[in-house]
């Protein structure tokens, strides 16, 4: 077959299978091109999940009328003013609106400030002239039937209500990048999604991750070699079981980065379970010079110059951050407690929950013939007075005398985790604050601290080595030797000995002693792999912090184990001084707290 010259509506056609992925893809090109054109006021208006109908309306600068006809042709753009090395713009390709119209029936009206309103419509690749029309200063754009003109590509859409609800993801992210514009979608199901516009990028963080999350995040602000992060990472305690509530920006795009990804999860790994998520709103700054945006079609995957600088920058800043902030629970841990305590209402007399317990008369003790014995209103069983004997006090003391007490005894409530003051079945520390009442997992709470122990000493000095009988040749690329020969020494540290021999191959001589048994040709390969990828031996440091978090897990307060108050209160205040101490190892909170104000809500007392 010849070769030749393909036509222009195929072409279209075959550049938006790489932009136009699905609807949301749409919303995501119509939506940046608003804000590219400055707007305050962003309505998206969708049916059938964006299959039927997709209309983005602005308040924008507007399409003069003599270059419409340009805007819907593929490779025009106004956003490539200082080149591809200098972009600044969410859209700069000039392949949006040509490949929308290539699938769809597209109109677009216009109107500048100064200009009258025009409109123009593309259907199926084919352009119309433009003409006059009615419309208020800025931009509307409106797609019809989307994939009529591909219907191989209807087969590949999911339900409407998943493709609602990608584009609404699409809103949120974008929204999160410019809390001064209004966003509004609505769709066919009548419900509204609207972000107000606000000074506060914080506060547009909280309109999209819900109002808890600023009190269950900490914030990030560190720069190093001119790239600038910003932003709020949840605390460990509020995790999700997926990354959706991870956005990402870069230059103020959003993006899904793999490296960005790895080097967040990278940062939680001693504080998260492997199936958990923080949930994070971060803003990487840079000179546009130094990150490729134009790795493909869709912008939404970008390539850094030095990756190892960003990734180097995203763990180290949030580690630091989580570190500085102390331990802080989860306030998610102490609503769910107080919804456990909050029953519904149940009249009196009418048998309560499953457990039979029933709501409290204070007129029923008065009543004739009342057994304190036979009655559902007696103490409960656990609560009789022999059991609570050992709590008993004595008489209380004078006020001169407790005063003098307190003064000989200086209080620990005024810890963050407060004194201690009981232990619930031999697994539960209670301990009191000046304004809450603490309760902590021992166990859990001790692991971390043996896992911080651990880790500390495996940083401070070079790990014990086991020397191997024979050395183990391993074959490799020659570029991957080259760059195991040249962490030599850092992986010397953790006890992993190996040198060059020959151009394709590494001989290890000593492996970790911690590992034990262990596949050390595949130990060797992973690094290897990782080393190109990121430039870290990061795979060695996992493995080993792994084994420690065992031996920690091994090594702490078991539950069931009585402790006595001072080893209580110790506890408490190795707590507060150890990084991660708000989870245990597997990501497990390792304590809650209940605000005095919760408790006195609880008994009627606010």
């Amino acid at each position: 077959m010849p070769i030749r010259l393909l036509p222009e509506t195929m072409i279209n056609q075959i550049a938006a299978g790489e932009v136009i992925e699905r609807p949301a893809s749409v919303v995501k090109e119509l939506v940046e091109n608003a804000v590219d054109a400055g707007a305050t006021r962003i309505e998206i208006a969708t049916s059938g999940g964006g299959l039927t109908l997709i209309r983005v309306s602005d308040d924008g600068g507007g399409i003069p009328a003599d270059e419409l006809e340009m805007a819907v042709s593929r490779h025009c753009t106004s956003k490539l003013a200082n080149g591809i090395d200098d972009i600044r713009t969410l859209g700069f390709r000039g392949e949006a609106l040509p490949s929308i119209g290539a699938v769809s029936r597209l109109s677009i009206r216009s109107r500048t400030a100064a200009g009258e309103p025009v409109e123009i419509s593309v259907e199926g690749g084919r352009v119309s002239p433009v003409r006059p029309a009615g419309a208020n200063r800025g931009t509307t754009v409106e797609v019809r039937d989307l994939f009529y003109a591909t219907p191989a590509r209807l087969k590949f859409m999911k339900g409407e209500r998943a493709e609602a609800s990608a584009i609404a993801d699409i809103v949120r992210r974008i929204a999160i990048a410019f809390p001064a514009v209004r966003f509004t979608l609505s769709g066919s199901d009548r419900m509204t999604l609207e972000f107000a516009p606000t000074d506060e990028r914080l506060r547009r963080v909280a309109q999209v991750l819900g109002a808890e999350f600023p009190e269950n995040s900490v914030e990030i602000d560190a720069e190093r070699e001119n790239v600038r992060l910003e932003g709020h990472v949840s605390v460990p305690s509020y995790s999700r079981a997926n990354a959706l509530q991870q956005y990402v920006y870069v230059n103020g795009r959003p993006v899904r980065d793999k490296l960005i990804a790895g080097a967040i999860r990278g940062a939680f790994a001693d504080v998260l379970a492997r199936d958990r998520h923080a949930v994070t709103a971060l803003f990487l700054s840079l000179d546009p010079a130094l990150v490729d945006v134009n790795v493909h079609p869709a912008k939404a995957d970008v390539r850094f110059r030095d990756p190892g600088l960003v990734r180097g920058l995203i763990v180290g800043s949030i580690k630091e951050a989580l570190a500085a902030a102390g331990v802080r629970p989860a306030t998610t841990g102490a609503a769910a407690m107080l919804g456990a305590f909050r029953p519904g209402p149940v009249p009196f007399g009418h048998p309560g929950p499953a457990n039979g317990h029933r709501h409290y008369n204070p007129s029923f003790h008065g009543s004739p013939g009342f057994d304190p014995l036979r009655s559902h209103q007696r103490p409960l069983d656990g609560f009789a007075e022999a059991a609570q004997a050992v709590f008993e006090a004595g008489p209380l003391a004078s006020a001169d005398t407790r005063a003098s007490q307190q003064d000989a005894e200086p209080s620990t409530a005024s810890f963050r985790l407060g004194a201690a003051r009981a232990q619930v079945h031999e697994n539960y520390i209670v301990a009191q604050t000046e304004d809450s009442l603490v309760i902590v997992d021992q166990h859990a709470a001790h692991e971390r601290l043996v896992y911080e122990a651990l880790k500390e000493a495996l940083a401070s000095r070079p790990l014990p080595a086991q020397m191997l009988l024979l050395p183990e040749i391993i074959d490799l690329a020659e570029e991957d030797a080259e760059r195991l020969s040249l962490h030599a020494e850092t992986l010397k540290r953790f006890g992993l000995g190996l040198e060059r021999f020959g151009p394709c191959a590494v001989a290890v001589r000593e492996t970790p002693a911690m590992l034990g048994e262990t596949n050390v040709e595949q130990l060797v390969r992973d690094l290897a792999d990782e080393i190109a990828e990121h430039d870290t031996v990061e795979t060695l440091k996992q493995r080993l912090n792994a084994i420690a978090a065992t031996m920690a897990c091994h090594g702490s307060v078991r539950s069931g184990r009585r402790l006595l108050p001072h080893e209580m209160n110790a506890l408490l205040r190795q707590m507060e001084v150890t990084p991660g101490s708000g989870t245990c190892n597997h990501g497990r909170p390792t304590y809650i707290e209940l605000k005095l104000a919760d408790i006195e809500r609880l008994f009627g007392r606010r």
